[in-house]
């Protein structure tokens, strides 16, 4: 995701999962906007990694190690629907303890996969 606007749609509006070093925001986006080339569209996620988790060198490693995990999820899985917006927001506890992150991120992917499945019934 690139614009603040489809950040603020998808944590208003999306279910929220959270663990102790990030929360994600999930949501079906209604229209499917932003077609990719062969007129498809694909799930997208955005980050959010604020001044409390660290400095710049901080921040863009979490980010950085988010975004690894995120794509990993996306190819593993494509049967995700292309209305998918997810936004992940860090929490310091990402910076402090890393090796927590990979678990927690798949603990609320997949919660939060789950439950959007149950709300789209």
């Amino acid at each position: 995701m690139r614009n603040s606007q489809e950040f603020r749609s998808t944590v208003r509006r999306g279910l929220r999962v959270g663990c102790p070093s990030l929360v994600i925001h999930a949501d079906l986006a209604d229209d499917a906007s932003s077609p990719r080339a062969g007129g498809q569209t694909s799930a997208r996620v955005g980050f959010v990694v604020s001044k409390q988790v660290g400095n710049a060198v901080t921040r863009n490693r979490v980010k950085r190690r988010l975004r690894h995990l995120a794509a990993g999820r996306l190819r593993s899985d494509p049967d995700l629907p292309g209305s998918l917006r997810v936004v992940v927001r860090a929490l310091p506890a990402a910076a402090q303890q890393p090796g927590r992150l990979v678990h927690d991120f798949d603990a609320a992917w997949r919660k939060s996969l789950d439950r959007l499945e149950l709300r789209a019934r």
